[in-house]
């Protein structure tokens, strides 16, 4: 009988997040997530193809953490104003919270095999908010979602680099939504 994959998968993908809080995605190689899993390259490549997919595979699970975390903050809530609010504040707060932040918001646009992977991710944040600016009142609110994800991912970073919530941000965010 063979051995279920998920606990060495999830051994790896852990050892991935240890290695990219520590040397971003450029240090990420299989050799530092296999001595960082204390697993071999050959266990490595029975759960992963290549770095590639290992990558796609560790930025996927990022994503779904945090939009696990920002779809259980609005779950229940109406579009509008105060859902956008409460769901703005939870992404803000887990990716202050969450490790691989820094690699997975700035480090990924420059990777070329994530970039696909960031464009859904936006996407899919993106309908979210939609649904929020319309109920607001902005005619074009595909576009300014896309806009207010933006803004979002970068006052992510400037709290990741200031190591705290930039309240000033968060509501400054906030004012230019609600117009």
């Amino acid at each position: 009988m063979a051995r279920p994959a998920e606990p060495g998968r999830n051994n790896l993908l852990d050892a991935g997040m240890s290695v990219v809080d520590e040397h971003g995605l450029r240090g990420l190689s299989v050799n530092a997530v296999v001595s960082e899993a204390a697993m071999s390259k050959g266990g490595f490549y029975q759960h992963f193809a290549d770095r590639r997919s290992y990558i796609v595979a560790l930025h996927r699970r990022y994503h779904d953490e945090l939009a696990a975390l920002v779809v259980a903050a609005v779950d229940g809530q109406q579009p509008g104003f105060d859902r956008l609010r409460s769901g703005v504040a939870a992404f803000l707060d887990a990716t202050l919270n969450t490790r691989g932040t820094k690699a997975f918001i700035v480090q990924a646009r420059t990777e070329a095999d994530l970039l696909d992977e960031v464009q859904q991710r936006n996407a899919m944040f993106a309908e979210l908010v939609r649904a929020d600016l319309e109920a607001i009142g902005w005619p074009d609110a595909p576009s300014i979602a896309y806009l207010v994800i933006a803004m979002a991912a970068d006052i992510s970073l400037q709290e990741l680099y200031s190591s705290g919530a930039r309240p000033d941000l968060r509501q400054a965010l906030l004012d230019l939504v609600i117009r």
